[in-house]
């Protein structure tokens, strides 16, 4: 039922006229009568008695006139009390790749935060395959993926980048400032993320294509201890540039050059494509396009 054809009916029963009801509302006459038409249509009675140019209600539109005014009421109520409510509450999960959480949730969240403080944002940590089980049962709102270059026709990709990854060693490393090779590279010792984790995935699947595979001596999640430890010549590894930046520039670590093994790795921000997107995903989502890692 169109509530503007109800709003229509509350205000010629008691104008008792069409042309009354339109000069009122805005409309025409024959846009009154339409709409009167349609709601009589629609509940399958007539609504009003036109009898040289008087209009009174029958049974039905007297009974129907008492329900109309209790469910505009409740209409009123309803819209005077969302137009109260100014500030943007809600609960968004995001889940994200664990190597991504402190470097775009750091950025973001403290200002998001001051200017919504009414958003509770729910972080956690998955690999790419859990995150797409968890969009499509609807355990999460968004993901944001750090992996291969994802294309789905059930997903809205939102924002998508291309992140440089190199391999990394000491400042003071024998392999540091020349090219090198895969055999090279491959008797090093390793330290890396956890296997099945993005990037170490994609390596990993790159390397099996040759018939090698690397054998870490330490694996962690956590890529600022990855930093320190191949900084203190504990051994390579492979790290997105977005965590090794800083350490770069300030001379403590180093890019290798290994042509024979060019890892490419995205983040892509996606949601479900019959997902509704609330206002509290779409303030997370502007924060997070403001993020260039």
């Amino acid at each position: 039922m169109d509530i503007k054809n109800l709003v229509t009916f509350i205000h010629v029963a008691e104008l008792r006229s069409f042309t009354k009801a339109g000069d009122k509302l805005g409309y025409s006459q024959s846009t009154v009568s339409f709409q009167i038409r349609q709601l009589e249509n629609e509940l399958g009675v007539p609504l009003f008695e036109r009898i040289n140019r008087t209009v009174t209600l029958t049974d039905h539109g007297s009974r129907l006139l008492q329900s109309a005014y209790k469910i505009n009421e409740l209409l009123e109520n309803f819209m005077e009390e969302t137009e109260a409510v100014t500030e943007v509450r809600g609960k968004v999960r995001l889940v994200m790749a664990d190597s991504l959480c402190n470097e775009v949730i750091g950025r973001i969240f403290p200002q998001m935060h001051k200017a919504y403080p009414g958003i509770m944002l729910e972080c956690i940590s998955a690999g790419t395959q859990e995150m797409f089980r968890m969009l499509n049962q609807n355990e999460a709102d968004l993901v944001y993926t750090l992996d291969r270059h994802i294309y789905d026709t059930n997903y809205i990709n939102l924002q998508e980048g291309r992140i440089g990854i190199h391999f990394v060693c000491g400042a003071n490393h024998p392999l540091a400032d020349r090219v090198v090779s895969l055999k090279e590279l491959l008797q090093q010792p390793f330290l890396l993320t956890e296997k099945g984790m993005s990037y170490r995935e994609v390596m990993d699947e790159m390397l099996a294509a040759r018939s090698m595979e690397i054998k870490p001596v330490f694996v962690c999640g956590n890529t600022e201890l990855l930093c320190n430890l191949t900084e203190q010549g504990a051994g390579i590894s492979l790290l997105p540039d977005y965590t090794t930046r800083e350490w770069v520039e300030a001379g403590r670590l180093k890019y290798l050059h290994v042509p024979e093994l060019q890892v490419e790795i995205w983040t892509q921000l996606l949601h479900h494509r019959d997902k509704w997107i609330t206002e509290p995903m779409r303030v997370v989502i502007d924060y997070l396009h403001k993020c260039k890692l």
